[in-house]
């Protein structure tokens, strides 16, 4: 699965800059297979049985999923070697196996001398926005 945005270029760090959006295909493989690698056991995760007696449709992404794929998507856009140093986020609806997660970002503040990047994202499926928020890293230009 490629969740990178392709870019053969330095990203623009101008404020108001669109970041390129990137779909993710939510699956019960990268539900189960995430929730386990980040050693989160809650059932809800990865017993499809157990997610439905407790009220949802199928099992559903946890947190730190979320966490990475975000992370993943902003320092893939801000290049090899930029360090991602504050990620602030909200979730919202749940990701759940057979949606698609779309991500989108914009620059809010770059700081020229310092090379610190601010970008808001969302990340949205069919249902609303899963996860909303905001991140500092730094860029490196290629």
């Amino acid at each position: 699965m490629n969740t990178s945005p392709a870019s053969a270029t330095a990203p623009t760090l101008s404020v108001g800059a669109e970041l390129p959006s990137v779909r993710i295909p939510v699956t019960t493989t990268l539900i189960v297979e995430a929730a386990l690698a980040s050693q989160d056991l809650y059932p809800g995760h990865h017993d499809r049985d157990f997610a439905v007696d407790h009220g949802m449709p199928d099992v559903f992404m946890n947190i730190l999923t979320t966490n990475g794929l975000v992370g993943r998507y902003l320092t893939d856009w801000a290049g090899p070697g930029s360090v991602l140093k504050r990620l602030k986020i909200r979730l919202g609806v749940p990701n759940l196996p057979g949606d698609t997660m779309t991500l989108r970002g914009q620059v809010t503040a770059h700081d020229e001398s310092t090379g610190n990047i601010t970008v808001s994202f969302r990340g949205e499926n069919s249902k609303g926005a899963h996860v909303t928020g905001e991140a500092d890293l730094t860029a490196v230009s290629a």
